[in-house]
C-alpha cells in the first residue's frame, strides 16, 4: 500500500469516527437524510445537476491532481487590498470597511450567516478534579454549556468541554482544541513522544477540549437538530443560513465567553486548534471571532487555508457534494454547478487575512505522507496571498513566496507555516507552534 492510500484511509477513519457511535442502519438513514436535504437545497438554488468532484483515492480513475506542472494558475484571485468599486486599500481604517466587504462574501457564499436571534448559553461546572498529567498537577473541569431552548423546547443543545489549567497557577493561557468524543470501541491514536497535553503544561499553560459534534452534528441529516435546528425551529435552512463549520465556531466563541468568567484562564491569551474538518473550524473561528489571540491550523485543506480554485487534490465539487454541503451555506452549492470556484467573489487567503495581524500558524503533513488531496502548497499560498494584509497592518506575514524545503519552519513572521515529516496530524508540529506562539504568550509576569 503506498504512503498516500495508506493517509487517506487514515483521513477516512476520521470520517468514519463521527459514524462510529451509529449502526449501520443509522448511518443509512443519515446518508439518505442528507441526500434528501441536499437535493432540496439544489431545487431552491434552481440546480439540476453539479460537477462530480474527483476520488481523493490516487488510484482511482477519476484521482485528484496530484501533479504540479498541471494544477490550473488562478488568474482571477481577487485582491483583499482592492475594494469591490476597484479603488485601494491604503491605510487600517480602509482594512476595517474592506475586511467587512470580505466578510459580507464569506457570510452570503461561502460559510453562512449566524441568526440574529441565536439563543443565549449558560455555562455550568458539573464537575471539577484535582488530577496529573502525566507529571503535572492541574484542576480540570468538565463544563455543559445548556442553550436557552425556550423558543423550541422539542430540540435541546448542550456545548460539551473540558478545560485543564495548572493546579499552582491563575490566570494562565489556554489552547482550546476541536475535539473527537471517541466511542470506547474505536482506538484512540497514540501519542508520538511526549503528549500536546503536557508540552503546554510544561510551560505553565493550559488546554481545553471542545466537542462541537456535541451541539451540531457533522453530517447534512443534523441541520434541523443542534444548534442551527434550534434558531430554525426545526425547518430546513435558507440559502444564505450557516452551515456547520459556522457553528462550530459559534461554539468555540460561546467556550471563550466562558474563560472569560473563569480566573483560571488569560482570556487574552486564548489560542484554537484543530485538524482537518477542525482545521477548517478553526480558522472560520479565527477569522470570525477577534478574541482568540492565536490560531494553530492543522491540514485545513479546500474550505480551510487552501486555495479554491487551485486544482489539486479536493476540489469545490466535493465539497459542494451530499458529504460535506453541510459545512456550508447553501449557496455554496452552486459553485459546482452552474458556477465555478473562479467565479467565487473570495478565496481562502482572505479568510487568513481577516484574522490579520493577529498571529496564526500554519500546518500540515508530508505530502508524501499525508497524501496530496489535502495540498499542502495550496494551503501555503493562501498565507502568502494574505501576506499584503498583514504588512498593511504593521506586521509581518509569510516573509517568502517559495515553498520551503526540507520541513523548514518558517516562524519568523505573523503566519508561520511547516510541514511535518508525518501524516494527517499536527502531533510533530506541536513544539514548533508553542515556540511560535511563546513570542506572543510569555509576558514579565511568567
Amino acid at each position: 500500500m503506498n504512503k498516500a492510500l495508506f493517509t487517506l484511509i487514515s483521513i477516512l477513519l476520521i470520517t468514519f469516527q463521527s459514524f462510529a457511535q451509529f449502526s449501520q442502519q443509522d448511518r443509512d438513514s443519515i446518508n439518505q437524510l442528507s441526500n434528501k436535504d441536499h437535493q432540496l437545497m439544489m431545487k431552491k438554488l434552481g440546480i439540476n445537476e453539479l460537477r462530480p468532484g474527483p476520488s481523493g483515492n490516487p488510484e482511482a480513475p477519476n484521482a485528484a491532481n496530484a501533479d504540479e506542472s498541471k494544477a490550473s494558475p488562478y488568474t482571477s484571485l481577487p485582491n483583499p487590498l482592492v475594494f469591490k468599486d476597484g479603488s485601494k486599500v491604503e491605510s487600517t481604517q480602509d482594512w476595517e470597511r474592506r475586511r467587512a466587504e470580505i466578510k459580507e462574501d464569506f457570510d452570503r457564499e461561502i460559510y453562512g450567516r449566524v441568526p440574529e436571534n441565536i439563543p443565549d448559553v449558560h455555562w455550568k461546572v458539573i464537575r471539577t478534579k484535582d488530577t496529573l498529567i502525566g507529571e503535572y498537577p492541574v484542576i480540570q473541569k468538565e463544563l455543559i454549556g445548556r442553550v436557552d431552548n425556550s423558543a423550541y423546547p422539542e430540540i435541546d443543545v448542550d456545548i460539551e468541554l473540558t478545560l485543564t489549567t495548572p493546579a499552582t497557577t491563575e490566570h494562565v493561557p489556554v489552547i482550546m482544541e476541536f475535539g473527537w468524543n471517541w466511542p470506547s470501541h474505536v482506538p484512540r491514536p497514540a501519542p508520538e513522544g511526549t503528549p500536546w497535553q503536557e508540552q503546554l503544561l510544561e510551560k505553565g499553560w493550559g488546554y481545553a477540549i471542545l466537542i462541537p459534534t456535541s451541539f451540531q452534528a457533522d453530517n447534512g441529516a443534523g441541520l434541523r437538530e443542534g444548534i442551527i435546528g434550534l434558531v430554525n425551529k426545526g425547518q430546513p435552512r435558507k440559502l444564505d443560513d450557516w452551515g456547520t463549520l459556522r457553528a462550530w465556531a459559534w461554539g468555540a466563541s460561546r467556550a471563550l465567553d466562558y474563560f472569560e468568567t473563569d480566573r483560571d484562564v488569560d482570556e487574552d491569551r486564548v489560542g484554537i486548534e484543530g485538524l482537518s474538518r477542525y482545521g477548517k473550524a478553526a480558522i472560520v473561528t479565527f477569522a470570525y471571532d477577534p478574541r482568540f489571540a492565536i490560531g494553530f491550523i492543522g491540514s485545513s485543506g479546500a474550505g480551510g487555508t487552501k486555495i479554491l480554485r487551485r486544482e489539486y487534490g479536493e476540489q469545490v465539487e466535493n465539497l459542494a457534494s451530499s458529504g460535506e454541503y453541510h459545512w456550508f451555506t447553501p449557496n455554496f452549492i452552486k459553485y459546482a454547478g452552474p458556477l465555478t470556484p473562479n467565479d467565487l467573489p473570495v478565496d481562502a487567503h482572505q479568510l487568513i487575512a481577516m484574522a490579520a495581524p493577529r498571529p496564526v500558524f500554519i500546518s500540515s503533513g508530508d505530502p508524501e505522507v499525508e497524501g496530496k488531496w489535502i495540498d499542502a502548497k495550496g494551503m501555503f499560498l493562501g498565507s502568502v496571498h494574505a501576506t499584503p494584509v498583514y504588512e498593511l497592518l504593521g506586521k509581518g506575514g509569510m516573509g517568502t513566496k517559495e515553498y520551503p524545503l526540507e520541513h523548514k519552519a518558517l516562524l519568523d513572521g505573523e503566519i508561520a507555516f511547516r510541514e511535518h515529516r508525518g501524516g494527517h496530524t499536527v502531533v510533530p508540529n506541536w513544539p514548533y507552534f508553542i515556540e511560535f506562539a511563546s513570542k506572543y504568550f510569555t509576558t514579565e509576569e511568567d
